[in-house]
């Protein structure tokens, strides 16, 4: 039988579809840590992008509040609350976007979209 995409020396008797399923010794240095990892990182930078673009967005706010009728003040608070919004949409986009592929990467799943076969 096949032992799928297990490592050498970690054969399985029957097909395996995930890493997971192999019969290997847990490496805790290994993915789940490093994904862990990662994500972590990822999910505070991007946690702090969000929080500068909405401080981005009250500074805007700010400026449109203080601009005193002036066309000039208030198109530059508009643009300021604009780009706010658009920062802190990347930041969600790109945070939705990490975690859905650092979730499919890490996760052992095979190309059939994750469906585990059982051909023993």
């Amino acid at each position: 039988m096949s032992a799928g995409s297990c490592p050498q020396g970690s054969l399985r008797n029957d097909y395996t579809n995930s890493i997971s399923e192999c019969n290997i010794a847990e490496d805790h240095a290994g993915s789940n840590n490093l994904m862990g990892t990662i994500n972590t990182i990822i999910s505070v930078v991007l946690g702090v992008l969000g929080i500068l673009a909405v401080a981005y967005i009250i500074y805007g706010g700010f400026m449109l509040t203080t601009a005193t009728g002036d066309p000039a003040k208030i198109k530059k608070a508009r643009e300021t609350i604009m780009y706010g919004v658009i920062g802190l949409v990347v930041a969600l986009l790109a945070f939705a976007i990490v975690n859905f592929v650092l979730t499919s990467v890490f996760s052992g799943s095979a190309a059939n979209g994750g469906a585990a076969a059982n051909n023993s």
